[in-house]
């Protein structure tokens, strides 16, 4: 864990780094592609799945060392051979997982977080599942397991295949020649995150375009429709934590409202969006039907409040690279106080982002969990051996933080949620 923690920091500095430069060229370009509250949002969502990730707040049913262990028939022993079988063999499991979890009701609320931003740019790659919390795909690498395919080989090409479906998250990359043939490329992506009827449910594949285009699945770029982004149902808050079980929250609801036993059993295994027709009546779901109708999501905002949001997000980024270098030497127990402290943090300064009167409830809550660990821990982590004065400046920061979560949700002027007409 400790090794996949420390690639995962490097990829996350890669990662902002290209942000940036994705930012730079479109200005440059005279292409805006941000918006920065949603850029926000989506990188406090990235930073909820690292968080995920590295504490392993995850249960998996059957692991692939099990698989390997009982099922290999073969013992490959070309290097090459191996590293190729692993990617072909992850590259075709991302295929069915990723179209699974745009076809069923249940499995959509793993997914519905990646697809939730109005924008797409590089940013949006990081929005990443929290709710995923089983890992229920296992069997699609049993291929894998039968040929022999060892599980060090599979751990090394898996963050790796990962990885590389950032780059082709942006608008500044027209049509790439014979790769689009080949290669899932920001063209193809550009339809898969498009509420357009053309492009609804297309371009599944990760790496290799050819499942989409075998399976029956692809659809080109049309130059005469432009993509729009979302989802059809507009999730209508920056708080990632929310977005990742809006859905299912829905879900829940319509399957007790329903008064058919068939349909409170059925809702959560019919195709994405399906809902039983008495609930659907009595309470209706604002739809975004055609995608040149759409209206984004935005809030009113000072500079001081996005001056202190980008702040936020900053000190959280920094504070969760300092919670993966504790890994290797710190209680679970602790990382994971860490952890619940940082979650809490990011839907409290999201939830601030929404101008919604609960995130001072919740500051209130963060600011109660930070001294608690500050007086548990005597300091902040032992992180005054690096900084000088650490826990001095985090209790200021948790007090700041709270009147100015005071300020900015009571007394500053326009605090109320707008839409951004397309």
């Amino acid at each position: 864990m400790e090794t996949y923690a420390s690639v995962l920091t490097k990829a996350v500095i890669f990662f902002i780094v290209l942000i940036i430069i994705e930012w730079i060229a479109s200005i440059i370009m005279k292409k805006p592609v941000n918006r920065a509250m949603d850029t926000i949002s989506s990188l406090s969502s990235g930073t909820t799945n690292t968080i995920k990730d590295i504490l392993k707040l995850s249960i998996v049913i059957i692991s692939y060392q099990w698989l390997y262990t009982q099922f290999a028939i073969f013992n490959i022993q070309s290097t090459f051979g191996l590293v190729l079988l692993a990617f072909i063999g992850i590259d075709f499991a991302s295929y069915w997982s990723h179209r699974w979890n745009h076809e069923f009701n249940v499995l959509w609320n793993r997914h519905v977080v990646h697809h939730s931003s109005e924008e797409f740019n590089l940013s949006t790659a990081l929005r990443q599942s929290i709710s995923g919390i089983f890992g229920i795909y296992f069997f699609l690498y049993l291929p894998m397991a039968i040929i022999g395919v060892p599980t060090k080989v599979i751990a090394i090409v898996a963050p790796l295949h990962l990885f590389a479906q950032f780059w082709y998250h942006t608008r500044l990359i027209n049509k790439m020649g014979f790769l689009e043939k080949i290669i899932v490329t920001p063209s193809h992506h550009r339809v898969h995150h498009a509420i357009n009827k053309e492009y609804l449910d297309k371009n599944y594949a990760a790496i290799l375009i050819l499942w989409d285009k075998w399976f029956g699945t692809f659809q080109e770029e049309l130059a005469d429709v432009p993509p729009v982004y979302g989802v059809k149902k507009p999730v209508q808050t920056w708080n990632p934590v929310i977005i990742n079980f809006i859905h299912l929250w829905q879900l829940a609801k319509d399957a007790w409202r329903a008064e058919n036993i068939w349909d409170k059993i059925r809702i959560w295994f019919m195709p994405t969006g399906w809902r039983p027709e008495d609930v659907s009546a009595k309470y209706p779901i604002e739809m975004t039907e055609k995608a040149q109708d759409q209206i984004k999501y935005t809030t009113k905002a000072s500079h001081f409040l996005i001056g202190w949001t980008w702040f936020q997000l900053a000190l959280h980024i920094a504070l969760e690279f300092h919670l993966i270098s504790l890994l290797p030497d710190l209680n679970y127990s602790y990382l994971l106080y860490y952890g619940i402290f940082l979650l809490v943090s990011i839907f409290a300064y999201t939830t601030l982002m929404d101008r919604h009167p609960l995130a001072v409830m919740v500051e209130g809550i963060k600011t109660i969990i930070g001294f608690a660990l500050i007086y548990s821990l005597n300091g902040w982590y032992g992180l005054d051996a690096t900084v000088q004065f650490a826990t001095t400046l985090i209790s200021i920061y948790l007090i700041v933080s709270l009147i100015l979560t005071v300020y900015f949700t009571y007394y500053e002027k326009g605090a109320q949620r707008v839409s951004l007409e397309r």
